[in-house]
């Protein structure tokens, strides 16, 4: 297979080879008659969401959560340029957790859906109890690390379990951040309302990133120190972060990115089950599963929030709507941009040799992008896994 556009970072348009599933050749020198795409677009890695508890209607947290739910997530993170995701567990009861770790590890078995899934995020249970930094969690089933039950939870994920956030301040944490750091698992610190020794004993211990910063934090906050600042300053930390125009004022956005640098800045979307549903007001069912009492409203703009409150309860827009703001609201280059959403979660999960890169050798996980400079807009015509068209955008 051929595809023709401007690879990432390249101003003349290429030739694009694919066979096997990996890039086999790029050819700068000539154009390809019935290649997909065109000299006007570009060909850039497929985008990896390291943060993703559903989209469409479906959800990784639902109590009957089954395998075939599970797979049924990527064909809609497609559209978006998305071929790898973190299936995203947030707080519950060990039994739910352990159902939704055990659904995911069968869905896996399937070789499509391993590629699909580098690994599984644990966001909880071991987060803040406190209003703010708990974000949208549910209070009944926060609480404090467990190492025997951590086990319990990666032997039920088969394994695939690599990154695990929680907040550094709970009883208990930082031998528990070596023993997780320890054993190969990302630890990222969030829904936390740490004081700056506990994030710095949590970076000693071992903890590498920064789940979703900003986000799921108090209201208002000492202008000095405080859990942003003491987290934007410790150069060990990545930071994860949401950028839909929703999440952060897009001077924090700008902000943020200054002071980690494109380095160790992953774009998240954070997406939920309630993300390309239409706007409303929907039962908490939806999002934090059976029995929950709480409902929860969808924008027209695709923000997703409780009913009543000021908290978030999540995305609404998937992570090309992130790769979009950047350039808006840092003044960017699409280019920088697409390295957070791509060749970034590679590195910090691991798998650069594999993914996140245009390169002779890599796979063929490509994502066909149209952008207009002047708009700053950008949409997605195409993607690919493994040299396989599975999304094109309708003409």
């Amino acid at each position: 297979m051929q595809i023709r556009g401007r690879v990432l970072g390249e101003d003349r348009a290429s030739t694009v080879e694919v066979q096997d599933g990996k890039i086999r050749r790029i050819d700068r020198s000539r154009p390809a008659e019935g290649a997909l795409g065109d000299e006007s677009l570009v060909i850039a890695p497929a985008f990896i969401d390291v943060q993703v508890n559903g989209v469409a209607g479906r959800n990784v947290n639902t109590a009957n959560v089954t395998a075939e739910e599970i797979a049924a997530i990527p064909p809609h993170l497609h559209g978006s340029g998305t071929t790898m995701f973190c299936p995203t567990l947030t707080t519950g009861s060990a039994e739910q957790m352990t159902r939704s770790l055990k659904a995911i590890a069968e869905a896996c078995r399937d070789p499509k859906m391993a590629h699909a899934i580098p690994g599984i995020h644990v966001e909880g249970p071991y987060i803040s109890s406190e209003d703010g930094p708990r974000g949208a969690h549910v209070l009944q089933y926060v609480r404090d690390p467990d190492w025997d039950e951590f086990r319990r939870f990666q032997e039920a994920a088969e394994g695939r379990i690599k990154i695990l956030t929680l907040a550094p301040e709970r009883d208990g944490a930082i031998p528990f951040i070596e023993k997780v750091a320890q054993s190969g698992v990302i630890v990222s610190l969030g829904h936390t309302g740490a004081q700056p020794a506990h994030i710095e004993a949590a970076v000693k211990a071992g903890a590498r990133m920064s789940t979703h910063l900003g986000n799921a934090a108090h209201a208002q906050l000492p202008r000095h120190p405080n859990y942003i600042w003491e987290q934007l300053a410790k150069d060990e930390l990545w930071m994860g972060f949401i950028a839909d125009g929703h999440h952060l004022p897009p001077a924090v956005v700008k902000c943020f990115v200054r002071a980690k640098g494109l380095e160790r800045s992953v774009l998240v979307s954070d997406a939920v089950s309630l993300a390309g549903m239409p706007p409303g007001r929907y039962a908490g069912e939806a999002i934090f599963g059976l029995g929950d009492p709480r409902e929860v409203d969808v924008s027209p703009e695709g923000k997703i929030s409780l009913a009543g409150t000021p908290y978030l309860a999540g995305a609404g827009l998937l992570i090309h709507r992130c790769v979009q703001n950047i350039p808006r609201f840092c003044g960017l280059p699409l280019s920088d941009a697409i390295r957070m959403a791509s060749h970034n979660p590679a590195r910090l999960l691991g798998i650069q040799d594999q993914a996140g890169s245009v390169e002779v050798g890599r796979s063929a996980d490509l994502t066909l992008l149209r952008w207009d400079v002047d708009q700053k807009t950008l949409k997605v015509e195409a993607t690919l896994v493994q040299g396989e068209v599975v999304y094109k955008a309708e003409r």
